[in-house]
């Protein structure tokens, strides 16, 4: 199923307030749009499933970082997502 720009913004305001459990909920609906393999491989990164975060991080075509920072892939994700036009 694949979910709406708006859903994406939903997930990454729930991984911002660091609630990764709610993010996942919506995440976990789409395993077709690479920015929704992203966020889910945020979710993973906060969870501490390194193994399932890079894993979607695969599954997005994203590079998993060497060092992990969950604001700095936030960052990149709402900015991935701002220039995206779906």
């Amino acid at each position: 199923m694949t979910l709406s720009p708006t859903q994406l913004r939903k997930a990454v305001a729930h991984l911002e307030a660091g609630d990764w459990q709610a993010a996942h909920e919506i995440v976990q609906k789409d395993e077709e749009s690479a920015l929704f393999c992203w966020a889910h491989g945020i979710v993973h990164i906060m969870e501490g499933d390194l193994p399932n975060a890079r894993y979607w991080y695969r599954e997005a075509k994203c590079r998993f970082p060497d060092h992990p920072s969950v604001a700095a892939e936030i960052g990149a994700l709402k900015a991935a997502a701002a220039g995206t036009k779906s």
